[in-house]
């Protein structure tokens, strides 16, 4: 790895308009260097401030956010909550959709893991002509949805018969009593918004299907907290590319730093500060290993002001307001 230097290193996002700026240049420079399969991860929890609730509550400017981090909205015991979590990945899908409008919003598939998170983003973007898109969801819920998972919720489920033990056990299990999960066949970009280790499997399948002339994003996957099998796990390391990444670094190995990265650029490990803007300890041209963030750490020089005891999570909430 390389030392900190300032003239060289990737510049770490000043707020969450040149974050997501930053964001958009790294797919941009993907879609040249013909990636079709990418995987963007903001901090848990970001504040995009796209919707209008987010605004009323002062949001508009956006700002990011960690999983611990204080708010207005928090739980009780100062988390995220699970209403935060989902509008913020629903803000991040959001701004994709616009993204990639040149495209045709018909080409567009935003996939949600379940029917209630599809309804809600269908809500909060109906009647904004520029958020034209497919939105779906991967999970069948055909016993418990209304509508089907298909653009804009134009659509009515038909009226199912009584099913025996067996049949309805069969289906609670089963994609087979809907079918399985299909990208329309036209679709040119396909969103998969925060899935779950079951949603990996069958977007391992999807990507095998629409083969590489379909551009598969993934948004807040989240690959490194989910339990997965070697097999998935080695097929997302080696067909997704991380085009941007900006989270919490391990922090058994490196306190109060932070991951970033940004296609085609080096990552680099930040430390945050109690006060003032992430520090570049260093860079890496491929993905640090816990080894390698340990070791960075331990060869930088703080500050005896730094050296009290830090929460990064926190550091992360105020940073970029």
């Amino acid at each position: 790895f390389k030392n900190n230097d300032s003239t060289s290193s990737p510049q770490l996002p000043k707020d969450v308009k040149d974050a997501v700026s930053k964001c958009r240049e790294a797919v941009q420079k993907g879609l040249e260097g013909r990636l079709s399969r990418m995987d963007v991860e903001f901090p848990v929890g970001t504040k995009f401030g796209i919707e209008k609730d987010a605004k009323k509550r002062g949001g508009g400017k956006g700002r990011l956010m960690s999983a611990m981090a204080a708010d207005d909205n928090s739980s009780a015991d100062g988390g995220v909550t699970k209403d935060m979590l989902e509008t913020s990945d629903r803000e991040l899908a959001r701004l994709f959709v616009d993204m990639f409008q040149p495209v045709g919003g018909d080409n567009i598939a935003v996939v949600f893991s379940e029917d209630s998170l599809k309804d809600l983003a269908m809500e909060s973007w109906r009647g904004d002509p520029t958020a034209s898109c497919r939105i779906m969801s991967i999970t069948r819920e055909g016993r418990k949805s209304k509508s089907s998972s298909i653009i804009k919720g134009m659509g009515s489920g038909k009226k199912k018969q009584k099913l025996g033990f067996a049949a309805k056990m069969n289906e609670e299990f089963s994609d087979e009593s809907s079918g399985p999960f299909k990208l329309p066949e036209n679709c040119e970009v396909a969103l998969f918004v925060a899935p779950t280790a079951k949603d990996l499997i069958k977007i391992n399948n999807i990507c095998n299907d629409v083969g590489m002339g379909t551009l598969v994003v993934l948004l807040n996957a989240r690959l490194d907290l989910i339990q997965k099998s070697q097999e998935v796990d080695d097929y997302y390391k080696n067909e997704f590319e991380k085009v941007y990444y900006l989270s919490i670094a391990p922090q058994s190995a490196s306190p109060g730093c932070l991951l970033y990265r940004a296609y085609p650029n080096d990552w680099v490990l930040a430390r945050k500060p109690k006060v003032g803007t992430p520090k570049t300890v260093c860079t890496f041209p491929n993905r640090p290993s816990d080894d390698d963030c340990k070791s960075a750490y331990e060869n930088i020089k703080i500050g005896d002001v730094e050296k009290g005891v830090e929460d990064v999570l926190g550091n992360v909430a105020t940073w970029l307001k």
